[in-house]
Formats: structure tokens, sequence, C-alpha cells
């Protein structure tokens, strides 16, 4: 009897330890998939030609891995994301506005140059710090048209920046999943908006100032 307790006993200390040993493997696992971390400041919106630009700073360094990914001819795809939504109590949200802008980086040995291209804008730079400072200031990027908007009416802004793994090469994308050095992204910085009445033959100037911003980690995808 007491050598069957004992038997019991040594496994279930057994499958304890490995049940903890398996959440903290876990565990490290979340840590090492973690996004390094990026600050977004100083959004503001500004009216010209009918609609509204937006512009916005994000600070944050590349990982020493991207920044040998990329010296090494692998480019890296950066995607601003803005969403501008109406509250509304009786029902789901509405979002008048959902747009995306894709910004390519890459590192052309032969010319030893990085070039930028977005849309159908292609710069070159010299350093790489230069390259990706086009990436962090973003400035007059086309967010709202003006028919998509009521005046008057209060809506909840929403902008952030990540790297699209999905267009790494596949050995690359598995490495994003294991490790923070291959997963960049900041969090949604969320800020009030509210459309004033613009005369068409209006002077182009600066209607909104983001202010007290939200940063909210916790927004569904």
């Amino acid at each position: 009897m007491l050598h069957a307790l004992s038997r019991l006993r040594g496994l279930a200390w057994h499958s304890l330890r490995h049940w903890l040993l398996a959440c903290g493997m876990a565990w490290l696992g979340m840590l090492a998939g973690a996004a390094h971390a990026v600050e977004v400041s100083e959004p503001r919106l500004e009216y010209g030609d009918g609609g509204w630009n937006l512009s916005v700073n994000f600070e944050f360094e590349l990982p020493p891995a991207l920044e040998d990914a990329i010296n090494k001819g692998i480019p890296l795809y950066f995607v601003t994301e803005f969403d501008l939504n109406r509250p509304r109590w009786y029902w789901f949200d509405e979002k008048p506005v959902s747009v995306r802008r894709t910004v390519r980086v890459a590192y052309h040995p032969l010319t030893r140059q990085y070039r930028v291209s977005t849309g159908g804008l292609q710069l070159p730079f010299a350093k790489l710090s230069d390259a990706l400072g086009f990436v962090k200031r973003v400035r007059g990027w086309r967010v709202i048209e003006r028919s998509a908007v009521k005046p008057g009416i209060p809506y909840l802004a929403e902008v952030r920046i990540r790297l699209d793994v999905s267009q790494l090469p596949k050995p690359f994308q598995i490495n994003a999943v294991n490790t923070s050095d291959w997963n960049l992204s900041s969090d949604w910085l969320r800020f009030p908006v509210t459309i004033p009445e613009v005369p068409g033959a209006a002077v182009p100037g600066t209607l909104f100032l983001g202010t007290a911003p939200l940063h909210d980690s916790g927004r569904a995808e």
C-alpha cells in the first residue's frame, strides 16, 4: 500500500514538473515573439484640396536582425494604418475611413543606395537611417476625403505602423514567429476628431491637432 502511494506521488510530481516546464516554455515563447516598441506621436490633420492629410511621427530602432537582412538585399515593408470611427451607442460603430500605406525599403548593392518606394514614388538614400527617416515621418498623407465625413460629428481616429512580415521570404516569416527581432509594431494611437465646416474656397490650413491621444494596445484585430 505504501509503495503504491509513493509511486502515485512520484507520478504526480513528474506530471507537475512537465506541466511547469511547458508553461515556462510557453511564457518564454511569448516574450520572444513580443514586438519591439514603437512610439507614435504628434498626429496632425491638415485640410487641403478637398480633404484632410495626416502627419504623424514614429520613433523606433531597427533591430539588428532586420538591419542585417536589409543589408543582404531583403526588402522590408512598413504598413501605416489609419482608421476613422464614428461611435454609435445604438448600433455598431461606423467606419467611414480605413486606409493603408505601404512603404518598401530595399538596399541595392550595385549603387550602394537604399531605395524607398510607396505608390508611384521612389527615392534613393545613401544611408539606412535616412531611408528609415522617410518611414518614421509621415507627411501629407491623404487619409480623409471631404465627402466621407460630416461636419460637426465627433469621430475617433486611430493610427499605427507595423512591419508586414507576410511580405518576407518564408524562412524569415518563421523567424518572425519565434523571435522579437523580427517583430516591429506600434500600438494603436487614438485621438478625437471633429470635422469643422470648411468653405470650398478656404485657404488650406490646420483644422485639427490631435491632443491628449489615447494609446490603445488592446484593440481587437
